[in-house]
Protein backbone atom coordinates (compact mmCIF):
# COMPACT_ATOMS: atom_id res chain seq x y z
CA UNK A 1 0.00 0.00 0.00
CA UNK A 2 1.46 3.33 -0.71
CA UNK A 3 2.22 5.87 1.53
CA UNK A 4 0.82 9.34 2.39
CA UNK A 5 2.69 12.51 0.91
CA UNK A 6 1.62 14.62 3.82
CA UNK A 7 3.55 17.41 4.18
CA UNK A 8 5.47 16.40 0.82
CA UNK A 9 5.63 18.51 -2.34
CA UNK A 10 8.75 17.51 -4.04
CA UNK A 11 7.80 15.02 -6.73
CA UNK A 12 10.95 13.70 -7.22
CA UNK A 13 10.30 12.35 -3.76
CA UNK A 14 6.82 11.34 -3.85
CA UNK A 15 7.53 9.34 -7.10
CA UNK A 16 10.86 7.66 -5.99
CA UNK A 17 9.21 6.73 -2.47
CA UNK A 18 6.25 5.22 -3.38
CA UNK A 19 3.74 7.95 -2.11
CA UNK A 20 0.22 8.40 -3.42
CA UNK A 21 0.57 10.73 -6.27
CA UNK A 22 -2.51 11.66 -7.80
CA UNK A 23 -1.56 12.62 -11.54
CA UNK A 24 -1.83 16.33 -13.04
CA UNK A 25 0.66 15.34 -15.68
CA UNK A 26 -2.63 15.99 -18.27
CA UNK A 27 -3.32 19.41 -17.30
CA UNK A 28 0.43 20.16 -17.16
CA UNK A 29 1.03 19.11 -20.93
CA UNK A 30 -2.10 21.33 -22.06
CA UNK A 31 -0.23 23.97 -20.03
CA UNK A 32 2.91 23.55 -22.00
CA UNK A 33 1.41 22.98 -25.48
CA UNK A 34 -1.32 25.73 -25.19
CA UNK A 35 0.70 28.72 -23.93
CA UNK A 36 3.86 30.37 -21.99
CA UNK A 37 3.08 32.55 -19.17
CA UNK A 38 0.29 31.93 -16.46
CA UNK A 39 -0.98 32.87 -13.01
CA UNK A 40 -2.81 30.35 -10.47
CA UNK A 41 -4.38 31.13 -7.20
CA UNK A 42 -5.76 28.37 -5.00
CA UNK A 43 -5.90 28.49 -0.82
CA UNK A 44 -2.97 27.28 1.16
CA UNK A 45 -2.38 23.93 1.68
CA UNK A 46 -3.48 23.44 -1.80
CA UNK A 47 -1.54 21.29 -3.83
CA UNK A 48 0.26 24.53 -5.58
CA UNK A 49 3.86 23.98 -4.29
CA UNK A 50 3.49 20.39 -5.79
CA UNK A 51 2.27 21.25 -9.40
CA UNK A 52 5.23 23.68 -9.50
CA UNK A 53 8.05 21.11 -8.66
CA UNK A 54 6.31 18.56 -10.96
CA UNK A 55 6.23 21.67 -13.95
CA UNK A 56 10.19 21.96 -12.41
CA UNK A 57 11.01 18.45 -13.36
CA UNK A 58 9.12 18.16 -16.94
CA UNK A 59 10.93 20.84 -17.84
CA UNK A 60 14.59 19.49 -16.60
CA UNK A 61 13.63 16.30 -18.75
CA UNK A 62 13.95 13.61 -15.99
CA UNK A 63 11.84 11.80 -17.96
CA UNK A 64 11.79 8.13 -15.88
CA UNK A 65 10.10 10.54 -12.78
CA UNK A 66 6.78 10.12 -15.29
CA UNK A 67 6.93 6.48 -16.51
CA UNK A 68 3.21 4.88 -15.86
CA UNK A 69 1.87 8.81 -16.08
CA UNK A 70 -0.17 10.58 -18.73
CA UNK A 71 2.83 13.48 -19.93
CA UNK A 72 5.51 9.82 -20.45
CA UNK A 73 4.94 9.16 -24.09
CA UNK A 74 3.53 12.38 -24.97
CA UNK A 75 6.52 14.80 -24.29
CA UNK A 76 9.69 15.03 -25.54
CA UNK A 77 10.90 16.14 -22.22
CA UNK A 78 14.14 18.24 -24.00
CA UNK A 79 15.76 19.87 -20.92
CA UNK A 80 15.59 23.81 -20.32
CA UNK A 81 17.35 25.50 -17.66
CA UNK A 82 14.96 25.95 -14.52
CA UNK A 83 14.81 29.06 -12.00
CA UNK A 84 12.10 28.48 -9.13
CA UNK A 85 11.35 30.81 -6.21
CA UNK A 86 9.43 29.44 -3.58
CA UNK A 87 8.96 32.11 -0.53
CA UNK A 88 8.60 30.97 3.02
CA UNK A 89 8.16 33.24 5.79
CA UNK A 90 10.43 35.45 7.81
CA UNK A 91 10.30 38.42 5.27
CA UNK A 92 9.50 41.66 7.49
CA UNK A 93 10.89 44.19 5.47
CA UNK A 94 12.44 45.29 2.42
CA UNK A 95 16.03 44.31 3.59
CA UNK A 96 14.95 40.97 4.51
CA UNK A 97 13.06 40.37 1.61
CA UNK A 98 16.56 41.51 -0.89
CA UNK A 99 18.63 38.32 1.64
CA UNK A 100 15.96 36.36 0.78
CA UNK A 101 15.80 36.98 -2.93
CA UNK A 102 19.64 37.00 -3.34
CA UNK A 103 19.57 33.30 -1.56
CA UNK A 104 17.00 31.76 -3.78
CA UNK A 105 18.81 32.90 -6.74
CA UNK A 106 22.21 31.88 -5.34
CA UNK A 107 20.59 28.58 -5.15
CA UNK A 108 19.61 28.72 -8.82
CA UNK A 109 22.54 29.86 -10.07
CA UNK A 110 24.86 26.63 -7.89
CA UNK A 111 22.03 24.22 -9.19
CA UNK A 112 22.58 25.85 -12.90
CA UNK A 113 26.73 26.24 -12.81
CA UNK A 114 25.94 30.12 -13.24
CA UNK A 115 27.90 33.47 -11.59
CA UNK A 116 26.06 36.56 -11.25
CA UNK A 117 28.12 39.63 -11.12
CA UNK A 118 25.13 42.15 -9.54
CA UNK A 119 24.78 41.73 -5.88
CA UNK A 120 22.84 45.00 -4.72
CA UNK A 121 19.76 44.80 -6.72
CA UNK A 122 17.87 41.16 -6.82
CA UNK A 123 15.55 42.56 -9.62
CA UNK A 124 18.81 42.89 -11.42
CA UNK A 125 20.24 39.79 -10.18
CA UNK A 126 17.02 37.71 -11.59
CA UNK A 127 17.49 39.40 -15.19
CA UNK A 128 21.11 38.65 -15.52
CA UNK A 129 20.46 34.89 -14.37
CA UNK A 130 18.10 34.78 -16.59
CA UNK A 131 20.44 35.86 -19.77
CA UNK A 132 23.52 34.00 -18.84
CA UNK A 133 21.39 30.72 -18.18
CA UNK A 134 19.79 31.43 -21.55
CA UNK A 135 23.15 31.96 -23.13
CA UNK A 136 25.14 29.04 -21.59
CA UNK A 137 22.59 26.38 -21.82
CA UNK A 138 21.56 27.85 -25.15
CA UNK A 139 18.08 26.93 -24.52
CA UNK A 140 14.61 29.00 -23.67
CA UNK A 141 14.71 29.73 -19.85
CA UNK A 142 11.53 28.62 -17.60
CA UNK A 143 10.70 30.92 -14.26
CA UNK A 144 8.45 29.37 -11.63
CA UNK A 145 7.39 31.53 -8.70
CA UNK A 146 5.67 29.67 -5.79
CA UNK A 147 3.44 31.58 -3.35
CA UNK A 148 4.85 35.07 -4.91
CA UNK A 149 2.34 36.89 -2.65
CA UNK A 150 3.20 35.38 0.66
CA UNK A 151 5.66 38.21 1.92
CA UNK A 152 2.91 40.96 1.25
CA UNK A 153 0.14 38.89 2.52
CA UNK A 154 2.40 38.07 5.95
CA UNK A 155 2.75 42.01 6.55
CA UNK A 156 -0.35 43.01 5.42
CA UNK A 157 -1.33 44.27 8.84
CA UNK A 158 1.71 46.85 8.93
CA UNK A 159 0.43 48.79 5.61
CA UNK A 160 3.90 50.54 5.09
CA UNK A 161 6.36 47.55 5.30
CA UNK A 162 3.44 46.35 2.95
CA UNK A 163 4.17 48.86 0.53
CA UNK A 164 7.80 48.41 0.48
CA UNK A 165 7.55 44.92 0.31
CA UNK A 166 4.60 45.01 -2.83
CA UNK A 167 7.10 47.94 -4.65
CA UNK A 168 10.42 45.07 -4.17
CA UNK A 169 8.42 42.36 -5.41
CA UNK A 170 6.62 44.77 -8.58
CA UNK A 171 10.36 45.55 -9.52
CA UNK A 172 11.53 41.68 -9.16
CA UNK A 173 8.38 40.35 -11.17
CA UNK A 174 8.35 43.06 -14.05
CA UNK A 175 11.96 41.33 -15.17
CA UNK A 176 9.90 38.36 -16.01
CA UNK A 177 8.23 40.29 -18.55
CA UNK A 178 11.35 42.40 -19.60
CA UNK A 179 12.43 38.67 -19.99
CA UNK A 180 10.41 37.62 -22.83
CA UNK A 181 12.89 36.45 -26.22
CA UNK A 182 15.14 34.54 -23.23
CA UNK A 183 11.97 32.33 -21.68
CA UNK A 184 10.47 29.32 -22.53
CA UNK A 185 7.66 29.08 -19.69
CA UNK A 186 6.60 30.76 -16.49
CA UNK A 187 4.17 29.88 -13.81
CA UNK A 188 3.38 31.97 -11.19
CA UNK A 189 1.26 30.51 -7.74
CA UNK A 190 -0.21 32.53 -5.09
CA UNK A 191 -3.54 32.80 -2.69
CA UNK A 192 -4.40 36.07 -3.80
CA UNK A 193 -3.99 38.12 -7.52
CA UNK A 194 -3.39 41.81 -6.41
CA UNK A 195 -4.82 44.28 -8.82
CA UNK A 196 -3.01 45.40 -12.38
CA UNK A 197 -2.91 48.60 -10.79
CA UNK A 198 0.38 47.35 -8.20
CA UNK A 199 2.16 43.64 -8.68
CA UNK A 200 0.40 42.29 -11.87
CA UNK A 201 0.93 46.25 -14.03
CA UNK A 202 4.40 44.55 -14.12
CA UNK A 203 3.34 41.10 -15.30
CA UNK A 204 0.15 41.73 -17.88
CA UNK A 205 0.91 39.16 -20.11
CA UNK A 206 0.03 36.37 -17.75
CA UNK A 207 -2.85 34.17 -18.07
CA UNK A 208 -4.80 34.13 -15.24
CA UNK A 209 -6.07 29.99 -15.25
CA UNK A 210 -7.82 30.57 -11.87
CA UNK A 211 -11.40 30.19 -12.80
CA UNK A 212 -10.33 28.27 -16.21
CA UNK A 213 -12.85 25.12 -16.34
CA UNK A 214 -10.09 23.30 -18.20
CA UNK A 215 -7.46 23.37 -15.33
CA UNK A 216 -10.57 23.61 -12.39
CA UNK A 217 -8.76 20.54 -11.10
CA UNK A 218 -4.67 21.33 -11.81
CA UNK A 219 -4.96 20.99 -7.67
CA UNK A 220 -6.73 19.32 -5.30
CA UNK A 221 -8.48 15.77 -5.30
CA UNK A 222 -11.78 14.38 -7.25
CA UNK A 223 -14.48 12.19 -6.04
CA UNK A 224 -12.91 9.97 -8.67
CA UNK A 225 -8.82 10.35 -7.30
CA UNK A 226 -11.23 9.67 -4.03
CA UNK A 227 -13.20 6.22 -5.67
CA UNK A 228 -9.91 4.69 -7.06
CA UNK A 229 -6.71 6.00 -5.54
CA UNK A 230 -7.94 6.29 -2.48
CA UNK A 231 -10.31 2.95 -2.22
CA UNK A 232 -8.29 0.70 -0.09
CA UNK A 233 -7.24 3.68 2.41
CA UNK A 234 -10.56 5.11 2.72
CA UNK A 235 -12.23 1.10 3.24
CA UNK A 236 -15.02 1.38 5.29
CA UNK A 237 -15.81 5.26 5.31
CA UNK A 238 -18.72 6.35 4.27
CA UNK A 239 -17.94 8.86 1.15
CA UNK A 240 -21.30 10.49 1.08
CA UNK A 241 -20.09 12.12 4.53
CA UNK A 242 -16.93 12.41 3.62
CA UNK A 243 -17.51 14.44 1.05
CA UNK A 244 -20.04 16.46 2.99
CA UNK A 245 -16.87 17.70 5.42
CA UNK A 246 -14.30 18.17 2.64
CA UNK A 247 -15.27 18.14 -0.78
CA UNK A 248 -16.57 21.20 -2.27
CA UNK A 249 -14.22 23.65 -3.48
CA UNK A 250 -15.68 24.96 -6.84
CA UNK A 251 -13.04 26.98 -9.87
CA UNK A 252 -16.12 26.33 -12.11
CA UNK A 253 -15.49 22.80 -13.03
CA UNK A 254 -15.89 19.59 -10.87
CA UNK A 255 -15.82 19.94 -7.20
CA UNK A 256 -12.31 18.78 -5.67
CA UNK A 257 -11.05 18.28 -2.28
CA UNK A 258 -8.34 19.84 -0.53
CA UNK A 259 -5.61 16.92 0.01
CA UNK A 260 -4.50 18.20 2.70
CA UNK A 261 -7.71 17.59 4.44
CA UNK A 262 -7.74 14.03 3.27
CA UNK A 263 -4.53 13.04 3.60
CA UNK A 264 -4.64 13.77 7.46
CA UNK A 265 -8.30 12.19 7.72
CA UNK A 266 -6.84 9.12 6.70
CA UNK A 267 -3.36 9.28 8.83
CA UNK A 268 -6.03 10.14 11.84
CA UNK A 269 -8.12 7.14 12.00
CA UNK A 270 -10.63 8.75 10.24
CA UNK A 271 -11.88 11.08 12.69
CA UNK A 272 -13.78 13.85 11.26
CA UNK A 273 -12.27 17.76 12.19
CA UNK A 274 -10.35 20.69 11.77
CA UNK A 275 -7.54 19.75 9.69
CA UNK A 276 -6.97 22.47 6.89
CA UNK A 277 -8.74 25.40 8.54
CA UNK A 278 -6.55 25.05 11.83
CA UNK A 279 -3.26 26.13 10.34
CA UNK A 280 -4.32 29.30 10.34
CA UNK A 281 -6.85 32.19 10.14
CA UNK A 282 -5.25 35.15 8.34
CA UNK A 283 -5.51 38.40 11.37
CA UNK A 284 -6.24 40.97 8.42
CA UNK A 285 -9.73 38.90 7.65
CA UNK A 286 -10.57 39.65 10.86
CA UNK A 287 -9.62 42.74 11.35
CA UNK A 288 -11.77 43.94 7.81
CA UNK A 289 -14.67 42.17 9.47
CA UNK A 290 -14.74 44.43 12.24
CA UNK A 291 -14.11 47.61 10.04
CA UNK A 292 -16.69 46.72 7.49
CA UNK A 293 -19.21 46.21 10.94
CA UNK A 294 -20.74 43.35 8.81
CA UNK A 295 -23.82 41.78 9.20
CA UNK A 296 -22.33 37.81 9.30
CA UNK A 297 -25.62 36.23 7.92
CA UNK A 298 -25.12 37.70 5.12
CA UNK A 299 -21.60 35.94 4.23
CA UNK A 300 -23.59 32.92 3.79
CA UNK A 301 -25.12 34.81 0.52
CA UNK A 302 -22.59 36.66 -1.16
CA UNK A 303 -22.33 38.08 -4.05
CA UNK A 304 -19.45 38.96 -7.15
CA UNK A 305 -18.39 40.23 -10.07
CA UNK A 306 -15.33 39.58 -11.96
CA UNK A 307 -13.76 41.24 -9.13
CA UNK A 308 -13.66 37.87 -7.48
CA UNK A 309 -10.03 37.57 -8.82
CA UNK A 310 -8.67 40.26 -9.55
CA UNK A 311 -9.15 42.89 -6.64
CA UNK A 312 -7.23 42.07 -3.82
CA UNK A 313 -5.59 45.28 -3.21
CA UNK A 314 -3.56 46.76 -0.19
CA UNK A 315 -5.10 50.01 0.06
CA UNK A 316 -8.73 48.46 -1.13
CA UNK A 317 -9.41 45.31 0.91
CA UNK A 318 -12.88 43.93 0.11
CA UNK A 319 -14.43 41.09 1.69
CA UNK A 320 -15.99 38.69 -1.13
CA UNK A 321 -12.36 38.34 -3.39
CA UNK A 322 -10.69 37.56 0.31
CA UNK A 323 -12.91 35.24 1.52
CA UNK A 324 -12.62 33.18 -2.00
CA UNK A 325 -9.53 33.40 -2.50
CA UNK A 326 -8.18 32.47 0.78
CA UNK A 327 -10.79 28.95 0.48
CA UNK A 328 -13.17 30.20 3.44
CA UNK A 329 -16.08 30.58 0.58
CA UNK A 330 -16.12 29.30 -2.90
CA UNK A 331 -18.99 29.13 -5.94
CA UNK A 332 -22.59 28.22 -5.70
CA UNK A 333 -22.96 28.60 -9.01
CA UNK A 334 -22.15 31.45 -11.73
CA UNK A 335 -24.35 33.19 -14.15
CA UNK A 336 -23.24 34.73 -17.45
CA UNK A 337 -24.48 38.15 -17.61
CA UNK A 338 -26.16 39.64 -20.61
CA UNK A 339 -23.59 42.83 -20.95
CA UNK A 340 -20.63 40.65 -20.30
CA UNK A 341 -18.86 38.39 -17.56
CA UNK A 342 -20.05 36.85 -14.71
CA UNK A 343 -22.27 37.14 -11.38
CA UNK A 344 -21.08 34.44 -8.97
CA UNK A 345 -22.66 32.83 -6.14
CA UNK A 346 -20.55 32.42 -2.78
CA UNK A 347 -21.01 29.83 -0.20
CA UNK A 348 -18.69 27.81 2.16
CA UNK A 349 -17.24 25.32 0.62
CA UNK A 350 -17.87 22.31 3.22
CA UNK A 351 -18.60 21.69 6.40
CA UNK A 352 -14.98 21.51 7.99
CA UNK A 353 -15.30 25.12 6.93
CA UNK A 354 -18.56 26.38 7.75
CA UNK A 355 -17.77 24.75 11.06
CA UNK A 356 -14.27 26.24 11.69
CA UNK A 357 -15.42 29.89 10.54
CA UNK A 358 -18.17 30.14 12.49
CA UNK A 359 -16.28 28.88 15.45
CA UNK A 360 -13.83 32.47 14.88
CA UNK A 361 -16.44 34.39 14.44
CA UNK A 362 -17.87 33.45 17.82
CA UNK A 363 -14.43 34.98 19.26
CA UNK A 364 -14.75 37.97 16.73
CA UNK A 365 -18.45 38.53 18.09
CA UNK A 366 -18.77 37.31 21.74
CA UNK A 367 -15.29 36.68 22.81
CA UNK A 368 -17.01 33.62 24.89
CA UNK A 369 -14.41 31.30 26.61
CA UNK A 370 -17.52 28.28 26.92
CA UNK A 371 -18.43 28.54 23.62
CA UNK A 372 -18.05 24.76 23.19
CA UNK A 373 -20.49 24.43 25.81
CA UNK A 374 -22.72 26.19 24.70
CA UNK A 375 -22.67 24.86 21.40
CA UNK A 376 -24.01 21.34 22.90
CA UNK A 377 -26.35 22.75 24.65
CA UNK A 378 -28.04 24.57 22.11
CA UNK A 379 -27.66 21.58 20.18
CA UNK A 380 -29.14 19.19 22.34
CA UNK A 381 -32.36 21.76 23.19
CA UNK A 382 -32.89 21.88 19.71
CA UNK A 383 -32.61 18.21 19.41
CA UNK A 384 -35.08 17.20 22.00
CA UNK A 385 -37.61 20.42 21.54
CA UNK A 386 -36.65 21.59 24.77
CA UNK A 387 -37.12 25.52 24.09
CA UNK A 388 -36.92 25.92 28.15
CA UNK A 389 -33.38 24.82 28.25
CA UNK A 390 -32.90 26.19 24.69
CA UNK A 391 -34.01 29.68 26.39
CA UNK A 392 -31.43 29.60 29.21
CA UNK A 393 -28.63 29.14 27.06
CA UNK A 394 -29.14 32.02 24.86
CA UNK A 395 -29.79 34.39 27.97
CA UNK A 396 -26.33 32.94 29.47
CA UNK A 397 -24.79 33.67 26.01
CA UNK A 398 -25.59 36.86 25.21
CA UNK A 399 -25.34 37.74 29.10
CA UNK A 400 -21.47 36.98 28.28
CA UNK A 401 -20.81 39.40 25.70
CA UNK A 402 -18.71 41.81 27.13
CA UNK A 403 -20.24 45.09 28.06
CA UNK A 404 -17.76 47.11 25.69
CA UNK A 405 -19.14 45.44 22.69
CA UNK A 406 -21.82 46.96 23.28
CA UNK A 407 -20.35 50.75 24.00
CA UNK A 408 -17.70 50.54 21.36
CA UNK A 409 -19.86 49.82 18.78
CA UNK A 410 -23.80 51.20 19.93
CA UNK A 411 -25.06 47.65 18.41
CA UNK A 412 -27.85 46.88 21.22
CA UNK A 413 -30.54 48.24 19.51
CA UNK A 414 -29.28 46.19 16.25
CA UNK A 415 -31.38 43.48 15.31
CA UNK A 416 -28.51 42.40 12.73
CA UNK A 417 -26.22 41.80 16.05
CA UNK A 418 -27.89 39.30 17.85
CA UNK A 419 -29.19 37.79 14.90
CA UNK A 420 -25.44 37.52 13.77
CA UNK A 421 -24.46 36.39 17.14
CA UNK A 422 -27.17 33.52 16.91
CA UNK A 423 -26.47 32.62 13.58
CA UNK A 424 -22.69 32.15 14.02
CA UNK A 425 -23.87 29.78 16.95
CA UNK A 426 -25.60 27.45 14.85
CA UNK A 427 -23.64 27.32 11.74
CA UNK A 428 -20.82 26.46 13.49
CA UNK A 429 -22.85 23.08 15.07
CA UNK A 430 -22.58 22.19 11.10
CA UNK A 431 -26.37 22.39 10.55
CA UNK A 432 -28.29 23.55 7.53
CA UNK A 433 -29.24 27.05 8.10
CA UNK A 434 -30.73 29.40 5.61
CA UNK A 435 -30.45 33.21 6.51
CA UNK A 436 -33.40 35.42 5.16
CA UNK A 437 -35.26 32.55 3.62
CA UNK A 438 -37.45 33.24 0.91
CA UNK A 439 -40.76 32.79 0.59
CA UNK A 440 -43.73 34.29 -1.33
CA UNK A 441 -44.79 36.07 1.42
CA UNK A 442 -41.50 37.47 2.69
CA UNK A 443 -38.31 36.77 4.43
CA UNK A 444 -38.04 34.32 7.22
CA UNK A 445 -34.94 35.65 9.45
CA UNK A 446 -33.46 31.95 9.89
CA UNK A 447 -34.30 28.64 9.09
CA UNK A 448 -32.48 25.47 10.78
CA UNK A 449 -32.84 21.89 9.70
CA UNK A 450 -31.94 19.68 12.58
CA UNK A 451 -32.50 16.16 12.01
CA UNK A 452 -36.04 15.48 11.92
CA UNK A 453 -37.06 19.02 12.67
CA UNK A 454 -37.33 22.45 10.81
CA UNK A 455 -37.41 25.68 12.98
CA UNK A 456 -37.99 29.49 11.75
CA UNK A 457 -36.66 31.95 13.89
CA UNK A 458 -38.13 35.60 13.95
CA UNK A 459 -36.48 37.94 15.81
CA UNK A 460 -37.28 41.67 17.26
CA UNK A 461 -36.34 44.45 19.11
CA UNK A 462 -39.23 45.95 19.14
CA UNK A 463 -42.62 45.14 21.27
CA UNK A 464 -44.29 43.78 17.88
CA UNK A 465 -44.89 40.29 18.66
CA UNK A 466 -42.48 38.21 16.44
CA UNK A 467 -44.20 34.65 16.54
CA UNK A 468 -47.45 36.41 15.30
CA UNK A 469 -45.48 37.33 12.31
CA UNK A 470 -44.47 34.06 11.31
CA UNK A 471 -48.19 33.17 12.06
CA UNK A 472 -49.82 35.86 9.80
CA UNK A 473 -47.24 35.51 6.91
CA UNK A 474 -47.54 31.90 6.78
CA UNK A 475 -43.54 31.74 6.39
CA UNK A 476 -43.83 27.60 7.57
CA UNK A 477 -45.80 27.18 4.17
CA UNK A 478 -43.05 26.66 2.43
CA UNK A 479 -42.30 23.34 4.34
CA UNK A 480 -45.41 21.44 4.60
CA UNK A 481 -44.65 18.72 2.31
CA UNK A 482 -41.04 17.92 3.84
CA UNK A 483 -42.19 15.64 6.25
CA UNK A 484 -40.47 16.94 9.21
CA UNK A 485 -41.74 18.54 12.53
CA UNK A 486 -41.85 22.09 12.35
CA UNK A 487 -41.78 24.79 15.22
CA UNK A 488 -42.08 28.44 14.93
CA UNK A 489 -39.86 30.58 17.28
CA UNK A 490 -40.65 34.31 18.33
CA UNK A 491 -37.69 35.68 20.08
CA UNK A 492 -37.91 39.93 21.32
CA UNK A 493 -34.67 41.21 22.58
CA UNK A 494 -34.38 43.95 25.52
CA UNK A 495 -32.08 46.67 24.14
CA UNK A 496 -31.58 48.25 27.58
CA UNK A 497 -30.82 44.84 29.16
CA UNK A 498 -28.90 43.39 26.18
CA UNK A 499 -30.49 40.31 26.31
CA UNK A 500 -33.96 37.98 25.69
CA UNK A 501 -36.82 39.55 26.78
CA UNK A 502 -39.46 36.96 25.49
CA UNK A 503 -39.26 33.10 24.02
CA UNK A 504 -42.66 32.41 22.74
CA UNK A 505 -42.65 28.91 20.15
CA UNK A 506 -45.43 26.75 19.40
CA UNK A 507 -45.71 23.15 16.51
CA UNK A 508 -47.45 23.58 13.81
Amino acid sequence: MKKLPIGISTFEKIRSDDYIYIDKTKEALELIENGAYYFLSRPRRFGKSLFLDTLKEIFEGNKELFKGLYIYDKYDFTPHPVIKISFSGGIRDQKSLNRYLFLSLKENQKRLQIECEEDEYPDICFRELIVKAYEKYNKKVVVLVDEYDKPILDNINKLDIAYEIREGLKDFYTKIKDSDEYLQFAFLTGVSKFSKVSIFSGLNNLEDITLHTRYSTICGYTQRDIETSFKELLEGVDLEKLKEWYNGYNFLGERVYNPFDILLFISNNFIYKNYWFSTGTPSFLIKLLKEGNYFIPSLENLVAGETLIDSFDIERLKLEPLLFQSGYLTIDKAEERSFGGYRYYLKPPNKEVQISFNDILIDFLTKDDEYEIRKDDIYLSLEKTDMESFKETLISLYASIPYNTYVKNNISSYEGYYASVFYVYIASLGVKIIAEDVTNRGRIDFTVFIKDKIYIFEFKVTNEDPLSQIKKKKYYEKYLNENKEIILVGIKFDEEEKNIKELVWERV
